[in-house]
C-alpha cells in the first residue's frame, strides 16, 4: 500500500554568506511515521527543522510540509504543524487550563471545541484536578507533557519536536514516548530531535547529519546491520567521529 508523503526535500540548503548550514539534503517523510532527526552539535539538524516549519527560508533547493511549500506557503506550514521546542514552550505564569485555552485559540480552534478538547485532555493527562494550577508550579515532566499534549492539541498533520526530552529523568522520557506513539497511532507524523541515542531506538526510521549533509537514513535496525554495531550509540559515533563543526 503506497504510503502518504508529509514531508518531502530534494536538495535542502540554507547558507549563510559563505557558510553552508544545510547542504543538499533530501529525504521524504510518511504519513504517522515516527522519524528520528539525530546529529551532533553542529551537524545543521535545527536549521533544517526551522526551514521545514516555516520560519527561515531556503537559499535553495526545494521541500514541500504537509502539502504546501517552504518557501510561498509558510503561513500555511505553521497552521497545520505542531511545535514543541527544547524549551519550555508554555506561559508558566497562566494555569494549566489558560494556557491549553490560549493555544487552542491561537490555532484557530472554535470556542466548543476548545471546551470539549480541553476537558477531554486533561481527563487524559490526569490533570482534571489541578487545571487551575499554575503550570510554573508544575515538576518538568509534567510540564513537558503537557506541551506536547498543547502541540498536537489541534489536531495537526505533523508534530516538530526539538529535543523534547532533555533534563527529563528516565521515566518520564519513557511516559512521553508512550505519547508519542499514541499521536503517531492517531496518524500524526512526528518528526523529533534528540540527543539521547536509546530514544532514536524508537523510531521508525533515523536522519543523521553530519556537516550539514546526511550520513545515513534507515531505520534503527537496518543501521546497525549495516555498521556491523550493536547499539544506536555506535552509529552515531561511527557517523560522527569525523564532525567537523561543534555549533549550529
Amino acid at each position: 500500500m503506497k504510503q502518504n508523503i508529509v514531508i518531502s526535500t530534494k536538495n535542502l540548503t540554507k547558507r549563510f554568506g559563505s557558510f553552508t548550514a544545510v547542504d543538499e539534503i533530501s529525504f521524504d517523510v510518511f504519513e504517522g511515521e515516527i522519524f528520528g532527526f539525530l546529529g551532533a552539535n553542529g551537524a545543521g539538524k535545527t536549521t533544517a527543522m526551522r526551514m521545514l516549519c516555516g520560519l527561515s527560508l531556503p537559499t535553495s533547493g526545494n521541500a514541500s510540509v504537509a502539502g504546501f511549500d517552504v518557501y510561498r506557503k509558510t503561513e500555511k506550514i505553521k497552521r497545520n504543524i505542531g511545535y514543541m521546542s527544547q524549551k519550555f514552550s508554555l506561559y508558566e505564569d497562566l494555569t494549566i487550563l489558560e494556557n491549553v485555552k490560549f493555544f487552542g485559540g491561537i490555532y484557530g480552534m472554535t470556542k466548543a471545541s476548545i471546551k470539549t478538547k480541553s476537558e477531554e485532555l486533561l481527563v487524559q493527562l490526569g490533570l482534571e484536578k489541578e487545571a487551575t494550577k499554575l503550570v510554573g508550579s508544575l515538576p518538568l515532566g509534567w510540564k513537558q507533557k503537557l506541551a506536547f499534549s498543547v502541540a498536537i492539541f489541534h489536531d495537526p498533520k505533523i508534530v516538530f519536536l526539538d529535543e523534547p526530552t532533555g533534563g527529563v529523568d528516565p521515566v518520564t522520557r519513557r511516559q512521553f514516548w508512550d505519547l508519542i506513539y499514541d499521536a503517531s497511532e492517531k496518524g500524526i507524523t512526528v518528526f523529533v530531535t534528540t540527543h539521547y541515542m536509546d530514544e532514536a531506538e524508537y523510531c521508525n526510521r533515523i536522519s543523521m547529519m553530519v556537516d550539514g549533509k546526511i550520513a545515513a537514513l534507515d531505520s534503527p535496525k537496518q543501521l546497525k546491520k549495516t555498521y556491523e554495531v550493536n547499539t544506536m550509540d555506535d552509529v552515531f559515533y561511527h557517523l560522527a567521529r569525523g564532525a567537523e563543526r561543534t555549533s549550529d
